[in-house]
């Protein structure tokens, strides 16, 4: 060929080329128009007018959600630079409050991702997110959605994450949740999902991650749950599935997780899960598992790190190789039927964080069984028949917070070197433990239960416990002690329960026992005490349960009981008391052997004599004095009236007028001077004729001031320097009243940090608190059936503001019927933020033990990370006390399923029974409240939803 033929040729070639090159850009800029269309005509006034459907907090934090183009730096929209479409929006934790049925989907055709988790979202969830076919990611998660899961979602078919935990929502799940072949991530956690799983998960061929836990989910666990060859994570737990372990998961050998736990399984333990080489968590506790633990899963022991048995039926021996290579971090077996010796391979376990053997019949010498573990933090082996004595090694576990061995059979002394360890909480209780207690327990500064009981203890209680600042249950009762009660012990400011009962101790009761404010049980009965009771025990303010029978205490009953309101039982029999009872409720309602074998009371109870002839002759010489001092101490006090009268007509002539007409509050930010010196006038110095109420961290008094305005005034403890005994508590109180502003919870108007006095000044509340109202007859019949249930939500909806609506979420820790009060239209108000508790996100929240005994949640009795389900637990007890008229007691520990729970909540019998649509409401109540008290933290629904549950229900009672 010639070369112009050549050259011709490959220019016809280049033009060709250019031709199709442009032609293929037209078409595709043809199909990116409609992209570039929706992207800045459609979606910005999509948004915008989404915008304007939600709360006012809500569209100042979207202000930037302005003009035409949402790609120009408006906050959570991600956009493509190249083809200028949103392909994202993430409003995490945006506090947003409204619903999702203004938002026009059919705009948002190009999303990939829209994260609005951690809301306050309502309503159901879309049809037309099913028209989002770009979308990759879906997060839901922790908002107030009910309803169903709409079917449309199964045609996002491009889905790889899926996530609607901690919602309201209920019935089946309704479709495939999208191609098998694309979905490796599935969450639908924290629902109240309520059906079986389907079988069309058996098809999933890329799935990795399947999460269906926290639901209430029945039937079998399916031989098939996706692709063998990819399946990691696998978690069931939390729901209702029963049946036998499938042997098939022994095929998953990617497994890396497995979780099993808290559901109605039964039958034995797989040996074939013993093929699950790359298992590193395998957790089947609380079930109805039964059998032998299969050697097979021996075979485990390279890399698992967590094996948890607890709750359920298995015998045998325990694992013996559990530990050969020294992987395992959680070993729990506790509450089976295991027998035989603890392993010794358990020596080798270097890494082990928890270890929970209780409960069982586990047998054998451990005096030398356990190494020293430097990461270990809680041990738990009571209830068990383990002898021998109790090693020196765990004083050097320098990470162990939790010692319990009780009722073993455990012998000898007790370390004295458990002094120099950082535990918490130790209980040797209900074993044969001699000797005397170590005086170097009370350098443990952390320390806050311990329990010495039922043991062989000689000598005298130690009188540096009175070191223990933090100490909250002592519990010291049926050993040998003698001596007295060490006065030291006073300074145990956070000490709840005390009980000394069944020993040998002497001398009288320490009038500095009567410091303790938090006191909620004390126990000294069955000693040989003498002497007489403190008057000072009014002070106890939160005393709940007292025995002080079978001593040698003289005198009378002192009359400051009457100030003893928690006050409910009470048990002074077997001593040498004379003189009148009390006439209050705790002693007429109290059995006659409660007050029995005294030396001469008397009083309006049954069985005592009337005190007739007694008042007769104390009447006669009270009316003498009267006629002899009486008209001396009127004319003393009308003089000195007249003089100080004289004298402040004299200053206020040199008053400006206006001065007269203002409240003090209005000046309060440049005169605090004048404000303190008011207030310490109106409550003369804080005389205790003022005092309305004494808590945890301080005493309130009622203030009447020079223009009539009646406050609250609440001064902190101090100590005998003038030292505030609690800071914390001060400044907690302050920053979350400042930070709040809702309708049922306490109004600050101001605090006063003074050298001498530091107080916080609230508004007045005339009501009383909740626990007052409850056990006053005739206060209680007035709190009738609709003033409960709307101070239930107020509450309710308290807490939610407080966990969902401040910048930082705020728990309270110490939510009870103390701490609720109410004004004269009965509107609760929730009130002592001394022990609140800020969450940062940064911080992992743990600190030390805050609450009320019998109010606080069970987990915080092995950890104390504090978080919001703390509050939920504790409002699931009042929301039963306020139902039931007292405290629910034993109910809130029951194991039973809801509706058998529900069947023995009994209802105040003070009140008239509810009738038509309100003993719906009290039942939905009850319901809520069960929820509330789920042992597991993360199965209880958060307040937000329990507020909007309860708005639900209590709609008509407020019309």
């Amino acid at each position: 060929m010639k070369s112009s033929q050549i050259l011709s040729s490959f220019k016809s070639i280049i033009i060709f080329h250019t031709l199709i090159t442009l032609l293929l850009a037209t078409t595709a800029t043809d199909n990116l128009r409609p992209h570039l269309g929706i992207g800045i005509s459609m979606v910005a006034p999509a948004l915008q007018n989404w915008k304007a459907t939600l709360d006012d907090q809500t569209r100042k934090l979207l202000s930037s959600w302005v003009g035409s183009d949402p790609c120009n730096n408006w906050v959570g929209i991600g956009c493509n630079n190249t083809t200028h479409v949103i392909i994202s929006i993430n409003l995490d934790r945006f506090h947003l409050r409204g619903t999702l049925d203004y938002l026009n989907f059919s705009s948002l055709t190009t999303l990939q991702s829209l994260n609005l988790s951690t809301n306050q979202l309502t309503g159901s969830i879309p049809l037309q997110l099913g028209e989002l076919n770009s979308l990759e990611s879906l997060d839901l998660s922790s908002n107030g959605f009910n309803g169903r899961i709409p079917s449309s979602l199964g045609n996002l078919t491009r889905l790889y994450y899926l996530n609607l935990h901690e919602n309201s929502l209920s019935g089946p799940i309704p479709f495939q949740l999208g191609s098998p072949k694309d979905l490796l991530d599935l969450r639908l956690s924290v629902n109240h999902l309520s059906a079986s799983i389907p079988s069309s998960f058996e098809n999933f061929t890329r799935l990795e991650r399947l999460h269906l836990h926290s639901n209430q989910l029945t039937g079998s666990i399916l031989p098939k749950l996706g692709n063998p060859e990819t399946l990691m994570d696998l978690r069931l737990y939390y729901n209702h599935l029963t049946g036998s372990i499938p042997g098939s998961l022994g095929n998953y050998t990617k497994l890396v997780s497995l979780y099993l736990h808290q559901n109605q399984l039964s039958g034995s333990i797989p040996p074939a899960l013993g093929q699950l080489k790359s298992l590193l968590d395998l957790a089947l506790s609380l079930n109805n598992l039964t059998g032998l633990f299969p050697e097979e899963l021996n075979n485990l022991t390279e890399k698992l790190e967590t094996l948890s048995l607890g709750s359920n039926n298995l015998s045998g021996r325990l694992p013996n190789r559990i530990c050969d290579r020294g992987s395992l971090q959680i070993f729990t077996a506790n509450s089976n039927s295991f027998s035989g010796r603890i392993p010794s391979s358990i020596r080798n376990c270097s890494r082990l964080l928890r270890l929970r053997l209780d409960g069982n019949w586990i047998t054998g010498n451990i005096s030398d069984v356990f190494g020293v573990y430097n990461d270990l933090e809680y041990v738990d082996m009571s209830y068990n028949n383990l002898y021998g004595g109790v090693s020196t090694n765990w004083a050097k576990c320098r990470s162990l917070m939790a010692l319990k061995m009780s009722n073993n059979n455990l012998s000898g002394v007790i370390p004295d070197n458990l002094g120099d360890s950082r535990l918490q909480e130790v209980d040797l209780s209900a074993n044969k433990l001699t000797g005397e207690i170590p005086p170097s327990l009370g350098r443990l500064s952390s320390l806050l239960d311990l329990f010495l009981d039922d043991n062989r203890l000689l000598g005298s209680i130690p009188r540096e416990f009175g070191k223990l600042m933090n100490l909250g249950r002592l519990n010291l009762e049926k050993n040998a002690l003698n001596g007295g009660i060490p006065s030291e012990i006073g300074g145990c400011l956070r000490m709840r329960i005390l009980n000394l009962s069944g020993n040998d101790l002497q001398d009288t009761i320490p009038v500095e026992l009567m410091r303790l404010a938090e006191l909620q049980v004390l126990d000294v009965g069955d000693n040989r005490l003498t002497g007489g009771l403190p008057r000072e025990i009014g002070g106890l303010k939160m005393l709940e349960i007292l025995n002080i029978s079978h001593n040698n205490l003289t005198g009378s009953i002192p009359s400051t009981f009457v100030d003893l309101l928690s006050l409910i039982t009470v048990d002074i029999s077997y001593n040498q008391f004379e003189g009148k009872v009390p006439d209050i409720r705790i002693f007429q309602e109290a059995p006659f052997e409660a007050i029995e074998n005294n030396k001469g009371l008397c009083g309006n109870i049954i069985g005592l004599n009337n005190c007739l002839t007694k008042q007769r002759t104390r009447k006669n010489i009270r009316s003498l004095l009267i006629l002899i001092i009486l008209p001396t101490v009127c004319f003393l006090f009308l003089l000195i009236a007249g003089i100080l009268f004289f004298r402040r007509s004299k200053e206020k002539k040199n008053e400006p007028e206006e001065s007269v007409n203002h409240s003090p509050f209005s000046i309060w930010s440049y005169d605090g001077k004048m404000v303190y010196e008011t207030i310490i006038e109106a409550v003369e110095n804080f005389d205790s004729k003022y005092i309305i109420g004494i808590g945890g961290c301080g005493t309130v008094y009622r203030a009447e001031l020079p223009t009539g305005e009646i406050v609250a005034v609440k001064k902190f403890n101090t100590q005998e320097d003038n030292e505030l005994r609690d800071v914390k508590g001060f400044e907690n109180e302050i920053h979350a009243l400042t930070e709040t502003r809702h309708v049922n919870i306490m109004k600050l108007y101001g605090f006063c940090s003074h050298p001498r006095h530091m107080f916080l000044v609230y508004k007045f509340i005339a009501g009383g608190s909740l626990r007052t109202i409850l056990n006053d007859a005739e206060k209680a019949k007035e709190f009738d059936w609709r003033k409960r249930l709307n101070a239930i939500k107020g509450v309710a909806d308290a807490l939610s503001y407080m966990h969902h609506d401040c910048l930082e979420p705020i728990v309270h820790r110490d939510l009870s019927s103390g701490n609720i009060l109410f004004d004269s239209e009965y509107i609760a108000l929730l009130s002592d933020f001394g022990t609140a508790k800020f969450l940062k996100a940064d911080s992992s929240n743990w600190t030390s033990f805050a609450g009320t005994y019998g109010y606080s949640a069970p987990e915080l009795a092995y950890s104390m990370a504090v978080n919001e389900k703390c509050d939920v637990y504790s409002f699931g007890v009042l929301t039963l006390e306020v139902i039931m008229g007292k405290h629910p007691g034993d109910l809130t520990m029951s194991r039973l399923s809801v509706e058998e729970l529900s069947r023995q909540v009994v209802l105040d019998q003070r009140l008239v029974p509810p009738t038509g649509q309100v003993v719906e409401i009290v039942n939905g109540a009850v319901e809520l409240a069960f929820a509330c008290l789920n042992t597991n933290p993360r199965s209880r629904p958060s307040m937000l939803q329990v507020s909007i549950k309860l708005s639900t229900i209590i709609t008509f009672i407020s019309r």
